[in-house]
C-alpha cells in the first residue's frame, strides 16, 4: 500500500486533539500498532503498559517503519526528535481515539457476542461485507478490554462496515465493551457453559452475554439464537433496554433466518435458507451444523446492514475456516496415497464446542485400516463442574464413533477413567508430553483430531505431527 494522507486514519493534529496530547511533529498513520514485532510501515506505535511495558519497545518500533509513537513519557535512549505524542495515559489515549473513530463514521457497526461461534461468525461476516463496501474487522480475536479499542481507533473514517467481536470471562466487562462500540446491530450466537468458573450458572453467563443490548443505538436490531433455552430470557433482556427491533435464526419455524434444507459434510454444508422472507440458497466449506447455525445469524446481519444477501450467500462459500478452527489437512506418515487427515481444532475448546467438533470429526471417512482418533487437552475456566464436564464427554465420543482417545492434562485425567479400556489411548501431563509420543501412535488412513483450551497448548502436538514427514527417510 502506498502510503498517503488519503489513505491515512490519523494525523498528529487530529490525533494530538482526541488525547488532549502533545505532538512534536507532523506525521500521518495509515495504521495503528501494539506490538513492536508486527510493525507495518505507516503505523502509529501505541505504548501500552502491560505484562510488558511498551515504552521500551519505542525505538524499535519507530525502526521497523512506524510513523510515531504515543507515549506518556520520552523513552531513554530515544533521539530527540524522535516523532511523538505525549499523553498522560496511553492507555486512555488509545480508548479515546476509538471514541473518535466511531463518532465520525457513518458505518454500519455489527457487534458479535457468545458463548460459542464468536470468531467463526466474525471472519464469515466481515469476510461477506468486505464485498460490498469498505469493511474494518479484526484479523484476530481483538475482543477484549484493549482488542476492542484498538480495533476501533485502526477504523478508517471511510468504513462503510464494521465488524467487532465482543468476549468476557467476567461479568460488567461486556457493557464496557458495547458502550465503546455502540453497535447498529448486535448479535449472539450461542449461550452454553464457558467460563463456568467464574458463574454460578449458565443463566449468569446468559445475563452477562445480554450486556450487549445496553450499547445498541437507538433503533438497533439484535439477532438472538432461537433455539438456544435462553432465547426467550435474551428477549426480555433486550425489551428492557428499549430495543424493538429483536430478529433470531436456528431451525425453529418462527425464526427470522432458519434453515430449510441441509447436507452436511466433511468439507462444509450445502444450506437452503429464508431470511427475512428472501430463499437463499448457499454452501459454506466449514463444516458442522453449529457453523451452519452461524452462517444463518451472518446472512441476517448482512441483510440487516443493506447489503446484497444474494452477493453475501455467493461470499460466504469462499469462506475457509481460521486456523485453530477445524481446518483439515493430510500429512504423510509413510504411505503417501493413504495419509494421516489431521483436524485442527487447537484454538479453543469448551463442552459445546467439543461435542460439535465430534460431530464432524463422524462424518469424515478414514483411510484405508485407518481409525478415528482424538487427542484432547484440558477445557478450561469450567469452573466448580469441571472434572464432570470432562468426565460427560465420554458418551458424546462414543456416539461420534471415535476409536481411541488420547488426552493430557489434570482434567482431560477425568475423561481418561471414565473411558472404556478399548477407547483409552495413553494419557499424558501436558501436551509437550503427548507431542513426543505422536509419531509413535499414528498409523497410515488415521484421522485424527486435536482439540483443548488455548492455555492447554495443544498446538504443540499439531506442530508434532507435521514434523513428522520430515523424519521420514523412506517410503
Amino acid at each position: 500500500m502506498t502510503l498517503s494522507p488519503s489513505n491515512s486514519i490519523w494525523t498528529s493534529t487530529q490525533a494530538a486533539k482526541v488525547t488532549n496530547g502533545k505532538s512534536i511533529s507532523e506525521w500521518f498513520a495509515t495504521g495503528i500498532s501494539i506490538d513492536s514485532r508486527t510493525i507495518n510501515e505507516g503505523d502509529l506505535f501505541i505504548a501500552i503498559k502491560g505484562k510488558t511495558d511498551g515504552h521500551e519497545y519505542v525505538a524499535d518500533a519507530l525502526a521497523k517503519g512506524a510513523v510515531a509513537a504515543i507515549v506518556d513519557h520520552i523513552p531513554e535512549n530515544l533521539n530527540e526528535n524522535a516523532p511523538l505524542l505525549i499523553v498522560k495515559d496511553t492507555m486512555e489515549a488509545m480508548q479515546a481515539l476509538g471514541q473518535a473513530s466511531r463518532s465520525r463514521t457513518s458505518a454500519k457497526i455489527i457487534a458479535i457476542t457468545g458463548s460459542v461461534g464468536k470468531t467463526s461468525t466474525k471472519e464469515m461476516l466481515g469476510g461477506i461485507l468486505k464485498e460490498q463496501g469498505q469493511t474494518h474487522y479484526s484479523k484476530g480475536s481483538y475482543n477484549n478490554h484493549l482488542g476492542v479499542p484498538y480495533t476501533l481507533a485502526s477504523m478508517h473514517a471511510g468504513t462503510d462496515y464494521g465488524v467487532f467481536e465482543i468476549g468476557m470471562n467476567h461479568a460488567g466487562e461486556i457493557t464496557a465493551l458495547t458502550k465503546q462500540v455502540q453497535p447498529d446491530i448486535a448479535i449472539i450466537t450461542a449461550i452454553a457453559p464457558v467460563h463456568m468458573e467464574f458463574f454460578d450458572s449458565v443463566k449468569d453467563i446468559a445475563t452477562a452475554k445480554a450486556e450487549i443490548f445496553q450499547g445498541v443505538k437507538e433503533n438497533g436490531t439484535v439477532i438472538l439464537p432461537r433455539d438456544n433455552e435462553f432465547f426467550d430470557y435474551l428477549v426480555k433482556k433486550a425489551n428492557l433496554c428499549g430495543i424493538k427491533n429483536i430478529l433470531s435464526f436456528g431451525i425453529n419455524e418462527t425464526a427470522d433466518a432458519k434453515i430449510i434444507e441441509i447436507i452436511e459434510a466433511s468439507n462444509g454444508s450445502k444450506i437452503k435458507a429464508i431470511i427475512k422472507g428472501e430463499e437463499v440458497n448457499y454452501s459454506i466449506k466449514i463444516p458442522g451444523k453449529h457453523q451452519a447455525l452461524n452462517s444463518l445469524s451472518v446472512l441476517l446481519a448482512a441483510k440487516c446492514a443493506g447489503a446484497d444477501l444474494q452477493k453475501a450467500a455467493v461470499s460466504i462459500s469462499k469462506i475457509n475456516p481460521a486456523k485453530g478452527r477445524g481446518t483439515l489437512e493430510k500429512i504423510n506418515i509413510g504411505d503417501p496415497d493413504n495419509p494421516v487427515t489431521l483436524i485442527d481444532e487447537t484454538y479453543n475448546a469448551s463442552p459445546e464446542s467439543m461435542k460439535a467438533a465430534f460431530r464432524v470429526m463422524a462424518l469424515i471417512d478414514t483411510g484405508r485400516n485407518g481409525r478415528k482418533i482424538a487427542i484432547l487437552g484440558d477445557m478450561l475456566e469450567l469452573g466448580k463442574k469441571s472434572a464432570q464436564m470432562h468426565a460427560d464427554l465420554a458418551l458424546p465420543i462414543k456416539a461420534a464413533g471415535i476409536d481411541l482417545v488420547y488426552t493430557c492434562g489434570s482434567l482431560m485425567k477425568n475423561l481418561h477413567n471414565a473411558l472404556p479400556p478399548e477407547q483409552c489411548g495413553i494419557h499424558k501431563e501436558n501436551s509437550n508430553e503427548m507431542a513426543k509420543i505422536v509419531p509413535d501412535i499414528l498409523t497410515p488412513g488415521d484421522v485424527v483430531m486435536v482439540k483443548g483450551s488455548n492455555g492447554s497448548k495443544m498446538g504443540t502436538v499439531i506442530e508434532a505431527m507435521r514434523e513428522i514427514p520430515k523424519n521420514i527417510t523412506s517410503y
